[in-house]
């Protein structure tokens, strides 16, 4: 195993939280001592058939853990996800049926293996044990937290003020989830930081059962596409990970400079290091924004699929729009940071109405580098970048 402080570096990279890191160190200088690797779990619940980016921004901080030598156990929450998890929910979840559950475990476990190592990687399903418990072990279980406790949990405590429902069933989510930690007798858990308050469970029902308190690492909510809200299937700004390779190579492109640089560091393999030096060559226009974009894409659409389909989707990416059909007089135009692409289309006379931009946005005609945009209502946080509407119209923005 590497040395304690060089495994921290790599663990806090991306990292929101970490609780508590002194803990953690000491479990690391313990591990490395004995040659004892951590059990290092993430647990996620299979609510629907496919995993996107932002689902891999755990998937990716356990695979440094592994690479770290350490166990990883990657817990399908096949128990949980009947009771639904409420976390950022203003209404009670429909609960899923054991069927649907297990058949979308199924699809989880064939994609985590094009990140984490299948030899160094544990499966677990938390209706294992979930599955065993009598109704005497659920009562005890659920004596370990008092209802004011957690009506202290964020979404809990707004429903609650709000009036409006919340079923008893729901405050069972937050302890099974901490007991799957017992279960597994966790050294560390991984969660987003909309999960910290279950992760925290995980580490008190720890102690009841007597044993060491898990270390709780929150990680970031991925953006989606927009750079706004984080990445879902239902807001439609996601990037899939069994999607064809061109579509998630294009998808990748049409995303923000500045997002770029945060998925760099919560999903790709690049080291800081390496990170810091592309901001640095991009500042002094050694390289351009574009091709680090491009960089990115090629190595997402590499881990899941492969080097040779990510050449193409890049060739093919680049057939589309090539510089051989911009026009060497291209207009530029210096316009306000932070207009929406509908506002900046009219600015520029692309088109002369909204109706206009969002028929051809449906129609797919419109472009930033490159990439297909259909929300003509983002706000572009580019510095500069060209603008393609329909076949012929181009225009060079800066933005300032």
């Amino acid at each position: 195993m590497l040395p304690v402080e060089e495994q921290l570096k790599l663990i806090r990279r991306g990292t929101e939280e970490i609780i508590v890191e002194d803990e953690l160190k000491k479990k690391l200088e313990r591990a490395v001592k004995e040659n004892r690797p951590l059990r290092v779990k993430a647990g996620f619940d299979p609510t629907a058939p496919d995993l996107h980016l932002g689902h891999t921004v755990l998937i990716q901080k356990l695979k440094h853990f592994q690479d770290l030598g350490h166990r990883v156990i990657f817990l399908i929450g096949d128990f949980t996800g009947m009771i639904g998890d409420p976390t950022g929910k203003s209404e009670t979840r429909k609960a899923l049926t054991r069927e649907e559950v297990l058949k979308n475990a199924e699809t989880y476990k064939e994609q985590v293996f094009k990140i984490l190592d299948p030899d160094k990687t544990e499966i677990a399903f938390n209706s294992s044990w979930m599955d065993k418990m009598t109704s005497y072990d659920m009562i005890k279980l659920a004596s370990k937290y008092t209802v004011a406790r957690m009506l202290e949990r964020d979404d809990f405590s707004k429903r609650y003020a709000a009036n409006k429902p919340i079923s008893i069933h729901e405050f069972l989510y937050p302890l099974v989830q901490g007991y799957d930690s017992v279960a597994l007798k966790a050294d560390v858990e991984l969660g987003g930081t909309d999960q910290k308050f279950n992760l925290l469970v995980g580490r008190e029902l720890q102690r009841d059962y007597g044993q060491e308190p898990q270390i709780a690492i929150t990680m970031p909510i991925l953006e989606g596409l927009d750079g706004v809200q984080k990445m879902s299937k239902s807001l439609g700004n996601y990037v899939g990970i069994t999607e064809d390779p061109f579509t998630m190579f294009s998808k990748i492109m049409s995303i923000s400079d500045e997002l770029m640089f945060r998925y760099y560091l919560l999903l790709s393999d690049k080291s800081e290091d390496d990170i810091e030096k592309m901001k640095i060559d991009i500042k002094n226009g050694i390289l351009h924004p574009m091709e680090a974009k491009k960089q990115l894409a090629a190595e997402i659409v590499t881990r899941f699929h492969s080097a040779e389909d990510a050449k193409n989707a890049r060739e093919k990416f680049e057939a589309l729009f090539s510089k051989k059909e911009i026009p060497d007089d291209l207009p530029e135009f210096t316009l306000q940071k932070g207009m929406k692409l509908i506002d900046i289309i009219k600015e520029v006379k692309f088109a002369a109405s909204n109706s206009e931009i969002r028929r051809l946005a449906s129609q797919g005609a419109i472009y930033i580098d490159g990439a297909r945009v259909e929300d003509i209502y983002k706000e572009i946080k580019e510095d500069e970048f060209i603008l393609k509407v329909g076949k012929k119209k181009f225009a060079r923005i800066k933005m300032s």
